[in-house]
């Protein structure tokens, strides 16, 4: 799926908004929203992305294509508990939450492994940007529904081994200005 005229204007504007963001990894997954919401932060840069698969959005399964009054309707389920409803494996031809570390936490690894004191930029979706803040954070999956996570948004997560709470998140569901 596309990204909305309202996607576009927010990809712009996260463009503008990394512009003098110096970036020395780009990660993306495939997804054509991806793909286009990264499109103008690549604009000048000389770094090429590297597209990983495994981050891209969780298979909803028969859920896929329903807003969230549907899954109420044809599954009853809400699907605003979605992340305990992965933990517990409960989408019909979904993806859990297991399957979910499976393919995330090696594409978290990779990353993290070739940019040690290097600054990484991270394109995916809000499912699994919850699960790498999950990782790092050692928390489950389920804990992530407080915390937002708007289209378009930033995550500023910064990683200092020495200290004993090494992962301090300095930014979360940041939606810079539409205002260009």
């Amino acid at each position: 799926m596309a990204l909305s005229p309202l996607g576009q204007r927010q990809a712009e504007a996260l463009g503008r908004w990394l512009k003098d963001t110096k970036l020395d990894a780009i990660y993306a997954s495939p997804m054509i929203r991806v793909q286009q919401t990264m499109a103008p932060s690549l604009a000048g840069r000389g770094v090429e992305p590297e597209i990983l698969p495994d981050l891209r959005e969780v298979d909803f399964g028969d859920w896929t294509g329903f807003n969230w009054e549907e899954v109420k309707e044809r599954f009853g389920v809400s699907a605003y508990d979605w992340l305990q409803v992965l933990e517990r494996a409960e989408i019909l031809n979904g993806e859990s939450a297991e399957g979910l570390l499976k393919r995330v936490l090696p594409c978290l690894v990779q990353i993290l492994n070739d940019n040690a004191h290097r600054t990484a930029a991270v394109f995916c979706h809000g499912g699994i940007v919850r699960k790498i803040l999950a990782l790092l954070l050692e928390l489950p999956l389920a804990k992530m529904a407080h915390f937002r996570v708007e289209y378009g948004s930033v995550a500023v997560v910064e990683l200092q081994p020495n200290k004993s709470h090494a992962v301090e998140i300095e930014m979360l569901n940041f939606c810079p200005s539409l205002e260009g």
